[in-house]
This record gives structure tokens, C-alpha cells and sequence, in this order.
């Protein structure tokens, strides 16, 4: 469990160097392209690597405190499936956002953009739905442990 944990906060690290990062290399390239208030993709890839990879992993962390999460099944698949899920969904931000300051329109570039990155948003949708499933098991289990503890003892 400790190991799992750890885990957890390292990949809350990662995303938030990568949401950081992202953050300097969206204002440095608008500079070098001279595209100022142009709006595009790039905007809130920041955010949503805050938000989805950082944010997400210490919660999903302080539940994997309270609930041990990481023992059980569903839980990989959460974590593998969000993950992928959010890298995919991040990586078409990018291509969308550079092709949009480079005056193409990704839509019409190729249909391959919009249907991978739905890809991702349905990988990210399982992996929640994954979560929930460990999440409700393990709430479960606690309420059990807590109603056995609380049962008076019967004696013989």
C-alpha cells in the first residue's frame, strides 16, 4: 500500500512539471509565432494537467489513505486507464493548438485529431467509472468493518 501510494504522489509530481512546463512553453511559443491572443488549444493545456493530473492524483491520493483503494483490481485499471487516457487527451491538445498557431485548421487537416482525442476522453471516462467501482467496494467493506466493531459481543 505504501508503494502504491507513492506512486500516486509521483505521478501528481510529474503532471504538475508537465502542467508547469506546458505553461512556459504555450507563452514562449505564442511569442516566437507573434500570435498573441490567439486562441487555441494551448490555452489550458496548463489546466487541464493541473487539474486532471495533479489535482486528480493527490485526491485520488487522500482516498487511497482513508479507503486502501490500491489494493483491488478496479483500481489499476483507474490509474493505467486515466493516465492514458489524460496523455492522449493532452498530446491532441497539443498537436490541435501548434497546427492553430501555425494557421492550419486542425478539423479539416485530418479526422484522425478529433477521433483520437474522443479516444481519450472515453479512456478518461472509464477510468473515473473504474475509480468509482473501487471506491464503492472499498466504502462498502469500511461500513461493514465499522458495523462488526460496533456489534455488541454475545456471550455463551
Amino acid at each position: 500500500m505504501v508503494r502504491s501510494m507513492k506512486r500516486l504522489l509521483d505521478t501528481a509530481l510529474v503532471y504538475m512539471v508537465l502542467g508547469l512546463a506546458s505553461g512556459l512553453f504555450y507563452r514562449e511559443y505564442v511569442k516566437a509565432t507573434d500570435s498573441l491572443g490567439t486562441h487555441t488549444q494551448l490555452n489550458t493545456l496548463h489546466t487541464h494537467l493541473l487539474v486532471l493530473g495533479m489535482i486528480m492524483f493527490l485526491l485520488v491520493l487522500a482516498l487511497d489513505a482513508i479507503f486502501s483503494l490500491s489494493g483491488r483490481r478496479s483500481f489499476d485499471v483507474f490509474y493505467w486507464t486515466y493516465n492514458i487516457g489524460l496523455v492522449v487527451t493532452v498530446a491532441l491538445m497539443i498537436v490541435r493548438g501548434i497546427l492553430t498557431l501555425d494557421g492550419q485548421d486542425p478539423a479539416s487537416t485530418t479526422a484522425a485529431i478529433p477521433g483520437i482525442a474522443g479516444l481519450g476522453h472515453m479512456l478518461l471516462t472509464a477510468g473515473l467509472i473504474a475509480l468509482f467501482v473501487a471506491l464503492r467496494g472499498a466504502v462498502g467493506e469500511k461500513q461493514a468493518r465499522r458495523a462488526e466493531a460496533q456489534a455488541p459481543a454475545t456471550t455463551v
